[in-house]
């Protein structure tokens, strides 16, 4: 069994819950142990973000992770401004951080500024590494976390909906983009300080979330596709 699946990611899931869940049913159907059945994902999703996961079934295609990592995303986002988390969404401690309510015209002059090659600083709480180890794991035991700014490409973000103190918006990124450092630089040039509040993932590269299944599909191993 082998090819690429499309997962619509459940809130709270972790991208190693679904992961797993598949891999189990695979070496199920497969009369195989988990252990020895390839499943990978081509990019995390935070367990408090939903959309899009592509999956990739066999060895032929775990192979392919890299390439299906490097494609291009557009997020749904909503920030919740005067407020900052520890963590840059809702899982952490929040704190209280302006009163300010800027103009929708403020809002949408700043998400402009952020387009482009631009330089970001990913969070703290993210998958990076440093000395050897992921900065959350170094976050989540209290240590200073120094991650240096790099590159990456914003190719547009537009204004869907302003209802203080939330805005939802739409972003274009290329990989590597987080979109909780682009929420925090936000809430910093609005003045306001800011913290995604939610976020869903609707298309990799050409794959739409329109076109992916539930987690819990009873026939979700039958949409496996066969890539080019």
């Amino acid at each position: 069994m082998h090819g690429a699946l499309l997962v619509n990611k459940p809130r709270e899931w972790t991208s190693f819950d679904v992961v797993n869940f598949v891999r189990r049913q695979v070496a199920n159907t497969e009369g195989k142990k988990p252990k020895n059945t390839k499943v990978g994902h081509t990019g995390t999703l935070d367990p408090l973000a939903t959309g899009l996961l592509i999956l990739l079934v066999g060895k032929e295609y775990t192979r392919r992770a890299t390439e299906l990592t490097k494609l291009d995303k557009t997020y749904e986002v909503t920030m919740k401004l005067g407020e900052v988390s520890t963590t840059g969404d809702e899982e952490g401690e929040k704190t209280v951080s302006s009163d300010k309510q800027p103009l929708q015209i403020e809002i949408e002059t700043a998400l402009q500024q952020f387009t482009g090659d631009i330089m970001q600083t990913p969070p703290a709480f993210s998958a990076m590494k440093v000395n050897g180890q992921r900065a959350y794991k170094l976050a989540r035991e209290g240590k200073t976390v120094e991650l240096e700014p790099r590159p990456v490409t914003i190719y547009g973000n537009r204004l869907t909906s302003y209802d203080y103190p939330y805005v939802n918006f739409v972003s274009d990124v290329g990989s590597g983009t987080y979109i909780r450092s682009l929420v925090e630089d936000l809430g910093t040039t609005l003045g306001t300080g800011a913290y995604m509040s939610d976020l869903r993932r609707t298309r990799v590269g050409s794959f739409d979330i329109a076109d992916a299944y539930q987690v819990d599909d009873p026939e979700l191993l039958q949409h496996l596709q066969i890539l080019s």
